[in-house]
């Protein structure tokens, strides 16, 4: 079915979650609804707001603007705007604006009658940044263990935050992360490449089928998950990296303070070393 054909039949009205028929158009390409509207005015709000406090701070050097959220003297309570009430303004719209854009997907999802795999692997990725900036403060009882919005800023929190104890590569889910990240990396340049292999031939060969990519791997690890498994495989590779790399920070702090190595003395204590 021609593309065109197929828009057609599903740019039609119906699927909203709230505004009804108000928002429930296209701009070219683009589906508006009432969440794309939501999520133009957080994301515009949101950048206002950062311009504003790189104007009153003291550099347009965009590798040293800094955002920092409020001192921890504030606690969980609204700070002046530039002692960190600005960053916790940017931080409303930044939720706002990314869960805008959740839900601007699900009612795309709902007008083709697909399931809801994007709004749902967008979601673990909202939920990794809410847990840095909402509940990994909030169960530190202040908005100040949050991140600050800055390149080289961001950059020091993380290298602090790992220091702070003592070495967090020794974090047990900061490891099942890293373990899922190169995972992730690993079995999407192996489907990519196999894809190209098969679909750019020796010249004079026809292009090769999803048979060959079975049998490529058949034969070089022993079994091929197949050509739907192996995209059901990344979607799982990659949220899950996204999961317990908010697992990884979530628990460093709030339930466990002193240096990660300390951790692992559970595995020295086992009585087969004795």
């Amino acid at each position: 079915m021609a593309m065109l054909n197929f828009e057609r039949k599903y740019r039609i009205r119906g699927g909203t979650l709230l505004g009804g028929d108000l928002f429930d158009f296209w701009v070219g390409p683009f589906y508006v609804g009432f969440f794309g509207v939501t999520t133009l005015f957080f994301s515009f709000l949101g950048t206002a707001l950062i311009l504003y406090g790189a104007a009153i701070g003291p550099t347009w050097n965009v590798w040293q603007i800094n955002i920092a959220p409020p001192a921890l003297e504030y606690g969980l309570a609204f700070a002046p705007l530039k002692e960190g009430g600005l960053w916790q303004l940017i931080t409303i719209c930044a939720i706002g604006a990314f869960v805008s854009w959740a839900l601007r997907e699900v009612e795309i999802c709902r007008k083709l009658g697909m399931g809801y795999h994007v709004p749902i692997a967008f979601g673990v990725a909202i939920f990794a940044y809410v847990t840095l900036v909402v509940i990994r403060p909030l169960l530190l009882g202040a908005w100040g263990h949050g991140f600050p919005y800055g390149i080289l800023s961001h950059l020091d929190w993380v290298s602090n935050v790992g220091y702070q104890y003592l070495h967090f590569h020794y974090n047990p889910a900061h490891m099942i992360a890293v373990s899922f990240f190169f995972t992730t990396t690993l079995a999407l340049s192996l489907h990519g490449a196999l894809v190209l292999s098969a679909t750019n031939p020796k010249k004079g060969e026809p292009v090769k089928t999803a048979e060959h990519e079975n049998a490529f791997f058949r034969d070089a690890i022993g079994y091929s998950i197949g050509t739907l498994g192996i995209h059901r495989l990344g979607l799982f590779l990659a949220l899950s990296a996204g999961f317990w790399s908010a697992v990884c920070i979530v628990i460093s702090g709030p339930f466990w303070t002193r240096g990660w190595p300390e951790w692992w003395n559970w595995w020295l204590s086992l009585p087969i070393w004795s």
